[in-house]
């Protein structure tokens, strides 16, 4: 009877061994996703930026996608290969040659992160190189191995060509030290570097390009503006006393989500009382210190927002704890709004923005401003990121996006108020895509009691 059972268990463990290795039906990428815009929408990104790269003397022009590991979260592409490509391949470069007019992109010949031998079944491949319908969908038509860019890249060396690359808003390069700063785009650099190419930024010309919202883009951040305010809508529903701040970052983010949200834009910053008074990079420095209880009497500040298919947006109010703010509170509340709404109404094609800065500190009070942060217009470009690259000394034009954020801290008195607003410079002005949000003391009072929170 032994020899029998060996008989029946070996062929049963073998169909088992063919079952655990069976390879599932490969994925294609566009079966897991679908890119944001059209295939005309990224040829006329990539259009304009070999315009400006040929204005500014001509290169060839550098764009390097993510290594693709997520570390546990979803991945995140890097900003120039999504705003140029719209797709999340790992381990490629979009090469555009503004002498000649080309658009190259090396790709791996499949996607590394759906392989794995050891389990075919469950890791089912997903072919890049080969997969035409995929660079037919964001038109693209030059796509190589990106095993072959190496030599591509020392060839370009040998001919003396130039290289750029985008490596932000120019600034002193990190010293260093035992603490050097992890950044891909200085890893690039000494990439290309080792292949015999001294690199140039590109920032002024990507800045140019990306700086502009088309309508496609425009339409999304207003998306994007609009779930932010009202996932603070339902976050101010719950600010009572005794509430803490991650309760209160907790019903934001999840009405991000709840409402299409795929991940907020940063961090949220949901700041009370003594906390308000303090910047985030000073709160984020210890663990715990975000999590304080709200008490009557105090301001809660909101500093967030959702982010939608890559496009962030970044909104800000403060509310009274107690649902009133007393007399000194609204008074410096409408203080700051009355800032804020002298440099939205400055807003229009022509204008610079070291002009929206002139504006911005004659309308603070002599008094207050030592208390009132300073900087560049009060705010910040926004679209792929919260610091969407700008020319700073470039006039505005219709289609950039900005946040106007006066901030006001006084330590003396123990009070913090903020107010942020995304602004759309149009053809004769200005559009506030955050207009529906509540900006005055009465009105932010009123959006509370009709929150149901008080």
């Amino acid at each position: 009877m032994a020899r029998a059972a060996v008989v029946w268990v070996v062929p049963a463990l073998a169909a088992c061994a063919t079952v655990l290795g069976a390879q599932t039906p490969e994925q294609p990428y566009l079966d897991w996703a679908e890119p944001s815009f059209t295939a005309e929408e990224y040829a006329s990104r990539r259009a304009a930026l070999l315009g400006q790269l040929r204005d500014t003397g001509g290169s060839v022009f550098l764009s390097f996608s993510d290594a693709g590991d997520s570390h546990g979260e979803t991945f995140r592409q890097l900003d120039d290969f999504w705003f140029l490509t719209g797709l999340e391949v790992p381990r490629s470069v979009l090469m555009l040659d503004a002498d000649r007019g080309s658009v190259t992109v090396f790709v791996p010949p499949r996607d590394p992160r759906f392989e794995r031998p050891p389990r075919t079944n469950d890791f089912p491949g997903r072919p890049l190189l080969g997969d035409h319908a995929l660079w037919a969908r964001v038109g693209l038509t030059d796509v190589r191995d990106v095993a072959g860019l190496d030599e591509r890249l020392r060839s370009l060396a040998r001919e003396g060509r130039t290289v750029s690359v985008n490596f932000g808003r120019p600034e002193p390069p990190p010293d260093g030290g035992p603490f050097p700063a992890l950044d891909p785009v200085l890893h690039d650099a000494r990439y290309l570097r080792g292949l015999g190419l001294v690199p140039a930024n590109a920032f002024e010309a990507v800045a140019r390009v990306r700086s502009v919202k088309s309508p496609a883009e425009i339409a999304l951040m207003r998306r994007a503006a609009a779930m932010t305010g009202e996932s603070i809508r339902r976050a101010a529903a719950e600010v009572t006393a005794g509430v803490d701040e991650r309760t209160l970052e907790a019903a934001f983010e999840g009405a991000c989500k709840r409402q299409g949200s795929q991940r907020v834009a940063f961090a949220s910053i949901i700041k009370s009382g003594p906390n308000s008074l303090w910047p985030w990079r000073i709160l984020a420095s210890h663990y715990d210190r975000r999590n304080r209880a709200m008490q009557d009497g105090e301001l809660v500040i909101f500093d967030v927002g959702c982010e939608l298919d890559g496009y962030v947006s970044d909104v800000g109010r403060t509310f009274p704890v107690a649902g009133r703010f007393t007399a000194e509170q609204a008074t410096t509340v409408r203080m700051t709004m009355t800032v804020s709404d002298r440099i939205i109404a400055a807003v229009r094609p022509g204008v610079t923005l070291a002009e929206l800065q002139d504006v911005a500190e004659s309308a603070i009070p002599v008094s207050e401003r030592r208390y009132m942060q300073t900087g560049l217009f009060f705010g910040h470009h926004l679209g792929l990121s919260t610091g969407d690259p700008v020319v700073t000394d470039e006039p505005l034009a219709p289609g950039m996006i900005f946040t106007v954020e006066p901030w006001y801290y006084n330590h003396d008195i123990g009070l913090s108020v903020f107010i942020e607003d995304e602004v759309l410079v149009t053809d004769d002005g200005a559009e506030l895509l955050t207009g529906a949000l509540p900006r005055t003391p009465e009105a932010l009072e009123r959006w509370m009691r009709s929150t149901g929170s008080r």
